[in-house]
């Protein structure tokens, strides 16, 4: 028989309550507290939490925190990731991050869709009389050497290309091209990234 998780791995509609899926929320969710209530310069302790909640996490990963998490199981990210304040990520679908990807305050990607018609989306009283409802989600993909600004988010089935700069307070619906600068609601692509938007670089901190 096919899991509740599994249902939901798969993007197909599944049952939120299930017993599998709330314990693990609620260990995402611990974590994500214990994260939360912890100090940046306390950095072995923020290392062990990030660890256990973000397992598939590469080398020198950075979370400013508050971070929430449903799951953290289902994220992938590379190495050199940076993320601002306030980093919302619900992966009810898998999310795949690249290398040297960076987030702004208030970034929110978000796998999770309900049914567009309420006779589908409300809640519903199981046999045993607890409540529950069904939803789906979509995948999440954003490439290497990102930069999503503040107040960003990318919905459920998305991928953006690697290079990209997503302009602050875009909610980003459709798919982004590599070495794109996309801003706007919904997230449009302004203009390709190009050899013009070099900046004449300092050389006050010495470089390997």
């Amino acid at each position: 028989m096919t899991t509740e998780l599994e249902h939901m791995i798969a993007g197909e509609l599944y049952n939120a309550a299930d017993p599998q899926l709330s314990a693990m929320r609620d260990r995402a969710h611990a974590l994500c507290e214990d994260y939360n209530r912890s100090v940046e310069a306390d950095v072995q302790l923020r290392s062990r939490i990030q660890s256990a909640l973000l397992p598939h996490m590469g080398a020198n990963g950075y979370i400013a925190g508050p971070v929430y998490l449903d799951y953290g199981d289902f994220v992938t990210i590379g190495e050199d990731f940076y993320a601002n304040f306030d980093l919302t990520i619900l992966d009810v679908c898998p999310v795949a991050i690249g290398n040297k990807v960076m987030f702004g305050p208030h970034t929110s990607i978000v796998t999770p869709i309900h049914p567009m018609r309420w006779q589908e989306r409300n809640i519903r009283k199981a046999a045993d009389g607890s409540d529950f409802d069904y939803e789906y989600g979509a995948p999440i993909t954003i490439g290497d050497n990102c930069w999503l600004a503040t107040n960003v988010t990318v919905t459920g089935g998305v991928t953006i290309g690697e290079g990209c700069v997503i302009g602050a307070g875009s909610v980003v619906t459709h798919d982004i091209p590599a070495n794109s600068f996309a801003a706007g609601v919904p997230c449009k692509v302004i203009r390709p990234i190009t050899e013009d938007d070099a900046m004449p670089m300092p050389h006050r901190v010495p470089e390997r």
